[in-house]
């Protein structure tokens, strides 16, 4: 074998090995769903639901399975996410800034907060642009101001036009077309890294099918856990896109160079889709509203397993700025921690930090009232601490306590609030110092509560949900 077919040789196994380019930056994609849930994908136990491209990620990437929103609906969890700070620091509380429910039903006084995402706070798409790298977004970003001036190049709205929810008025559906936007982006020849934030409506409401997949789920065998034709078709149209995104990886040399993270912005819609074990839904902070399928993939740097870390969405602030070797802001308080040692197995945990959740607001129930602790609404304002296998509730109305140790009762049914006084009021202590030092607001009580309206309201909606 003479010279030159050696040097061919050497490099086509080169080329064949996945590991990352020494010294260049990863490219990032970012995939972030809406209202998915913890179980809707094949790899975390869904038997109706088909992911297999998600799956294939998953399954050689690093799955974590104590993942967890910031919040249980879309807007804070989003600003979380994109400042890297919990609620009271943005006081983006809730989707909008109106209050939920009828009055004489609320016992605290609404506070309003905000529903936009200050321009003072630097995101980590500012970050990672100071740094050199191309950003996009697409699909929801929910801040109120434009993703343009808060640190993406590039930012295509799902609000297209000629689109009715996820339907266009010429037959595309949504999931695609931001698909399709994405692959234009992370394919299109203007070297140095990029990073995609791919923010899929998909699989919010209003629940809308993909035609061509109607026929294939209405034939399908209903699963015990899964049996939603149109949200199997709504989450089947989303993993085609990442299996089309990842095919265009492969085909413009990029897949070993790019970090691949997947996860939502809160628990699953619950009048069609089931996160057992856990209890709850979108819209409150038991597990099944705020616990989110979670996975990274890495090739040559992570390797495939699964961890049981608590990591939670003010996280990834910190983590996108050490992959992309960015500057975290000087003035700017970040709440979480970089997930890259966790994820190049450096460190197996962070030990026994908290994560905390602050919600001081109200939100109108579903029909479904099976999940919720009072019938009128699915969440009253609260505060929630995790930390270790405990996680404790304080509701603020009344002051009620729930703890619960998540390693022997993921389903949160056995409140050990009385039995464990000495974890209570440690967890107690830890969550009220937590909301002084962050300056969480704490709604008042409401002049315009009437007790007894209310008595009547509860029991007509128990008797109700006694008859279905």
């Amino acid at each position: 074998m003479n010279r030159m077919h050696r040097l061919v040789l050497l490099i086509a196994l080169l080329g064949s090995l996945s590991v990352p380019i020494v010294g260049q930056r990863p490219n990032i994609l970012f995939v972030y769903l809406d209202d998915f849930g913890w179980r809707d994908t094949s790899y975390m136990g869904s038997d109706f639901y088909e992911t297999p491209h998600i799956d294939a990620l998953a399954k050689t990437g690093l799955v974590f399975t104590n993942a967890y929103s910031c919040a249980a609906n879309c807007a804070p969890a989003r600003a979380c996410l994109l400042s890297g700070q919990y609620t009271p620091r943005h006081h983006i509380f809730n989707v909008g800034t109106r209050p939920r429910g009828k009055a004489e039903h609320r016992r605290l006084a609404h506070i309003e907060g905000t529903k936009t995402l200050r321009a003072d706070i630097v995101t980590w798409a500012e970050s990672l642009q100071e740094a050199g790298y191309r950003t996009g977004m697409f699909g929801k970003w929910h801040l109120g101001s434009k993703p343009t001036k808060q640190g993406f190049d590039v930012a295509v709205d799902y609000r297209l036009p000629g689109f009715r929810g996820h339907l266009g008025k010429d037959g595309s559906y949504l999931t695609d077309v931001l698909t399709d936007r994405t692959i234009e982006f992370i394919t299109e020849k203007k070297g140095g890294p990029w990073c995609a934030y791919l923010a899929h409506i998909a699989v919010h409401t209003p629940l809308q099918a993909k035609a061509d997949l109607l026929a294939k789920y209405k034939e399908k065998q209903p699963g015990k856990l899964h049996n939603h034709v149109v949200m199997a078709t709504m989450i089947q149209a989303v993993d085609d896109g990442v299996g089309r995104i990842v095919e265009a990886l492969k085909k413009s040399g990029q897949a070993d160079n790019t970090v691949i993270i997947f996860t939502s912005d809160n628990g699953g819609y619950g009048p069609a889709t089931d996160m057992d074990p856990l209890w709850g839904y979108k819209g409150n902070y038991y597990e099944g509203g705020i616990r989110v399928p979670f996975f990274v993939h890495w090739p040559g740097v992570v390797e495939p397993g699964e961890t049981a870390e608590p990591i939670i969405g003010v996280d990834i602030y910190p983590t996108l700025v050490e992959l992309a070797g960015a500057t975290l802001p000087a003035k700017q308080p970040l709440d979480g921690r970089s997930l890259v040692a966790l994820w190049k197995g450096e460190t197996q945990t962070f030990g026994d930090r908290a994560l905390f959740w602050h919600f001081p607001a109200y939100l109108q129930s579903y029909k479904q009232t099976n999940e919720q602790r009072d019938l009128l609404f699915r969440t009253r304002p609260c505060s929630i601490i995790r930390r270790g296998r405990y996680k404790l509730h304080e509701y603020l109305e009344d002051g009620a306590l729930e703890l619960y140790d998540l390693q022997t009762d993921i389903r949160e049914r056995n409140n050990l609030a009385t039995s464990m006084p000495d974890q209570r009021d440690a967890m107690l202590a830890d969550l009220r110092e937590w909301r002084q030092s962050i300056g969480a607001p704490i709604p008042e009580p409401s002049s315009v509560f009437d007790a007894e309206r209310h008595r009547r309201a509860q029991a007509r909606a128990r008797q109700k949900a006694v008859r279905k």
